[in-house]
């Protein structure tokens, strides 16, 4: 997917809150689950959409041929999430959750010479377990519907390592994240599309190559020197 229409799909997606918004307050309508939210802690299941990047830095390294090579991302993969969540009441209008999920992924690398502009695409599967744990602050609720951010960190671990690829990425990562959603309050469960921007802080490009039994690949992994991760989030919970 390319990465314009997934930035024009956010647009759309954050917008339509905006627009139910102003239709609800139109008028006012009994409330499903008026004490839901008053509860202690509560549980629930995440299903979804990720959309799995990395920043690239390239190394400029030259081999003994003289080739040198560049590498990038050029479009986003869809892949599936599936995750847990479990939500502790803070106050009116904070909860604290905790949501392990697992993001099914790929990521493809292309590599382009840059004198003959000779390429090479790789596909590396991504496997990520996620453990985010996230502040929820909420709106006053209107209606039966009550839109919401969060702000948290979480730490990773890819569970999809291959070896003997062109890039080997490390097996766990850390970093920030913080989403939008929006509570939607049905008679007996509660409906939360939701958007979240993961923002890793570390280096998951692993330079120390020993399970590299194809020698022409080295090229490709030398041609990276740092690479920090990117993913976006669609999910819909039910709580």
């Amino acid at each position: 997917m390319n990465k314009y229409f997934l930035i024009i799909i956010i647009f759309c997606f954050t917008g339509s809150f905006s627009v139910f918004s102003q239709a609800q307050i139109q008028r006012q309508k009994i409330k499903n689950q008026p004490y839901g939210d008053q509860r202690l802690y509560h549980f629930g299941l995440a299903v979804g959409l990720n959309f799995q990047d990395l920043i690239l830095t390239n190394s400029g390294y030259t081999g003994e041929n003289g080739e040198t090579w560049f590498s990038e991302i050029p479009n986003y993969k869809p892949g599936f999430s599936v995750g847990l969540l479990a939500d502790y009441y803070l106050n009116p209008f904070m909860n604290l959750r905790f949501t392990p999920t697992l993001h099914f992924g790929d990521l493809g690398f292309k590599f382009i010479e840059e004198s003959s502009q000779e390429t090479h695409s790789a596909t590396i599967r991504s496997n990520i377990l996620m453990f985010p744990v996230d502040v929820k602050f909420s709106s006053m609720r209107s209606n039966n519907y009550r839109p919401y951010f969060l702000v948290g960190g979480y730490g990773s671990l890819n569970l999809g390592r291959k070896l003997n690829e062109a890039v080997l990425l490390k097996t766990s990562d850390y970093g920030l994240s913080f989403g939008i959603g929006c509570d939607f309050y049905l008679p007996i469960v509660k409906i939360c599309p939701e958007i979240r921007f993961c923002f890793g802080l570390a280096d998951l490009i692993e330079k120390d190559r020993p399970d590299l039994r194809d020698e022409s690949l080295r090229r490709y992994s030398n041609a990276i020197s740092k690479g920090t991760s990117r993913m976006i989030v669609f999910s819909i919970n039910f709580e």
